[in-house]
């Protein structure tokens, strides 16, 4: 068995009140690719801290290989102290680390390397940090949300990337396709616990819904054996009373051990409140343009949208996703063309950067506007502690400041508000932001059960394939292409994800900064890297053939009751493969660019 580089045992924290964590355990051994998953607020991002040294456990004892290198991705990179972000991601290697790496992996994400940090945006200096982290390709990598404020491209590069590295891998994330393409292992965080699965996150959620079932069935049985012991309390003999002295005391350890049993969170119960139907026209859009100086945002683009439509808005940062959603939906003017909306027509909407809260205002008066424990949700008035405890809302949170909220939380909020108020017509820009994996799921179901229609713009891949019927996918130049179904049925017709485009900042780094990529310079192929081209398309197709058996053998239902040690062998090697899968087509593409740059 392989010595683990990192372990924790039996870890504690308390930050008043219930334990955060309590009996949490970890291994991280060479090679693991390990999704750390749970509810938002079950501690995933404290105990990543804590793996990563950064914090100290009440208790419990934490055990690292002192030969092993670990970088740790922040949600908050701190950048201050540094001149350019170049100097920012140099800063994080180490002696023997290759240097180019620094440069390659900025321009990768969209970065030249001269910028100054404190002029960053947030999501700039979160690429910057992703950067300093990759850069090293360190023992362990500790990822805690990494493709946040990373679109379609950077999220598709950063899959190809960590599926190349040779560091074990535990990251945290809601973006469930990442999870499935990068995870061979799932820990579960669950009320303080830790459960570990030895296979990806696509087996996770039935796993995990077997769980909570077993642990339902346990409880209705405490829950018979403590009626059972209180009917022979009432109505048992009680003569030998030394006896029943200590069946008594059996019945309070049982009440105890039910009350000390912590129960999973419950689901939130989303529903949108929804207007008069509108016309079956919702939408119609001829030929419109949009330009800011002499870019051009939006060209020429021509949709309609009916009735029931979901659609999706999909392409790069600064493809003109959120301009083409304003043009939609009134807040802008088109410079040219028509935009007609239909009859009856209601809108309720969902910023992205959350800026219809007020930090200023309870969570409550965010609802009612103030003055009121009511509020009208449709046609039916609620008092707010009862719809707020849909959006999994405590009672003592309806009085809390929203500046106190967490990202998750003010997601839900800004749901539980758009959804309160009559529409025909959802805009939704990033609703997935912060939401766990389990409020995503609700509120894919809230979005099935609408008869409205619904505008989205998201790089969520899984939550486009689960809700959109069509997508807008941007082609470059301000101009729109429509493809009916969801992502992946785009990805189909198009024969491609979103293609990254070249950055100005890319462009830039070439003349600003006096490191170059190892891929400019001259030279030929060397016979490895020929022998490589030449026979990495059939290993690929080799692959992709065991896979589709592998495949068809697990979705034979009666395999894993009838032989388990083969359901569990052939998951295993599907997982295999699929890695092997992944690093031959990242190798064979490497190689492929290299080529055509050399004219080879």
């Amino acid at each position: 068995m392989v010595a683990p580089l990192l372990q924790l045992r039996e870890i504690r924290l308390t930050f008043g009140g219930a334990p955060l964590l309590d009996g949490a355990e970890l291994i991280v051994a060479p090679g693991d690719r390990v999704a750390l998953v749970g509810r938002n607020g079950s501690g995933k991002s404290t105990l990543l801290k804590i793996v990563a040294g950064l914090v100290e456990a009440d208790r419990g004892d934490r055990f690292a290989d002192g030969g092993a290198t670990i970088r740790y991705l922040s949600q908050e990179p701190d950048l201050s102290g540094f001149a350019t972000t170049l100097a920012y991601v140099e800063a994080g290697l180490e002696d023997g680390d290759a240097d180019h790496r620094a440069l390659y992996l900025l321009n990768e994400l969209g970065l030249s390397g001269a910028e100054n940090p404190a002029t960053l945006s947030g999501g700039e200096q979160r690429r910057a940090a992703l950067a300093r982290v990759l850069a090293p390709q360190p023992d362990i990598l500790l990822l805690d949300e990494p493709t946040n404020h990373l679109d379609l491209p950077a999220i598709e590069w950063l899959e190809t990337e960590l599926a190349s590295m040779r560091s074990a891998l535990l990251l945290i994330s809601h973006d469930r396709r990442f999870l499935e393409k990068l995870s061979r292992n799932v820990v579960w965080l669950d009320r303080g616990r830790t459960r570990r699965m030895e296979r990806g996150f696509a087996h996770f959620e039935a796993w995990r819904d077997g769980v909570l079932a077993e642990e339902e069935l346990e409880r209705h049985k405490l829950d018979r054996q403590i009626a059972r012991e209180e009917d022979w309390m009432r109505y048992g003999v009680t003569a030998r009373r030394k006896r029943n002295q200590g069946r008594l005391g059996r019945l309070n350890d049982l009440r105890q051990q039910r009350r000390d049993a912590r129960r999973a969170a419950g689901a939130a119960e989303m529903s949108a409140a929804e207007a008069q139907g509108s016309g079956t026209r919702v939408i119609e859009a001829k030929s419109i343009s949009k330009s800011f100086g002499d870019k051009h945002v939006v060209r020429e683009v021509t949709t309609r949208i009916v009735r029931g439509d979901r659609v999706a808005i999909v392409g790069p940062n600064g493809a003109g996703k959120t301009t083409l959603l304003n043009l939609l939906t009134g807040k802008l003017q088109p410079d040219s063309g028509t935009i007609v909306m239909g009859a009856n027509v209601q809108l309720a909407w969902l910023d992205q950067q959350r800026a219809l809260l007020d930090d200023d205002l309870s969570v409550s008066d965010t609802l009612t506007g103030g003055g009121s424990d009511t509020l009208a949700v449709g046609s039916v008035t609620r008092h707010v502690a009862g719809y707020l405890k849909e959006f999994l809302f405590a009672p003592e949170q309806i009085r809390q400041k929203v500046r106190a909220l967490s990202g998750g939380e003010r997601g839900r909020l800004l749901l539980a508000r758009a959804f309160a108020r009559p529409s025909n017509l959802l805009v939704l820009d990033e609703p997935t932001n912060d939401l766990d994996l389990e409020t995503l799921d609700v509120l894919q179901e809230a979005l099935a059960a609408y008869d409205g229609t619904v505008l989205i713009v998201s790089h969520d891949r899984d939550f486009l394939d689960r809700v959109a019927t069509s997508i807008l996918m941007a082609d470059g130049d301000g101009r729109f292409t429509d493809y009916a179904g969801g992502y992946s049925d785009m990805v189909s017709q198009r024969g491609a994800g979103v293609a990254a485009k070249a950055t100005k900042a890319a462009a830039a780094a070439k003349t600003s900064v006096p490191i170059s990529s190892p891929r400019a310079t001259v030279r030929k192929l060397s016979f490895k890297e020929k022998h490589a081209l030449e026979t990495l398309p059939a290993k690929l197709a080799a692959l992709e053939a065991e896979m589709a058996a592998l495949g068809a053998k697990l979705a034979d239902a009666g395999l894993y009751t009838s032989d388990h040690k083969a359901y569990t062998a052939a998951s295993a090697r599907l997982d295999a493969a699929r890695a092997e899968h992944d690093t031959a087509e990242h190798q064979w593409l490497e190689l492929e660019l290299l080529r055509e740059e050399l004219g080879a």
